[in-house]
């Protein structure tokens, strides 16, 4: 990451970690499904809900990775 005379990210930094927050958002879901299911493990066992909302946590992290993939490679430089 480059920085600007202010110490801070680039305009050009910035631009690609927005481009990438759909991603980044979509992987923290995942990682508290995790955590969910392993709290979850240690009182129990995951519900049907739990295991649930994991599912689906992966299946969303897949789905934004492909569309972030498929953008023009112009688009994906930045990013």
């Amino acid at each position: 990451m480059r920085k600007n005379v202010e110490g801070g990210p680039s305009p050009a930094d910035l631009s690609a970690i927005e481009a990438e927050w759909p991603l980044i958002e979509a992987e923290l879901s995942l990682l508290d499904a995790e955590i969910a299911n392993i709290y979850a493990a240690e009182h129990g066992g995951p519900s049907p809900l739990d295991w649930r909302r994991l599912r689906r946590a992966e299946a969303r992290v897949t789905r934004v990775a492909a569309e972030l993939a498929a953008r023009p490679a112009a688009l994906r430089e930045v990013a």
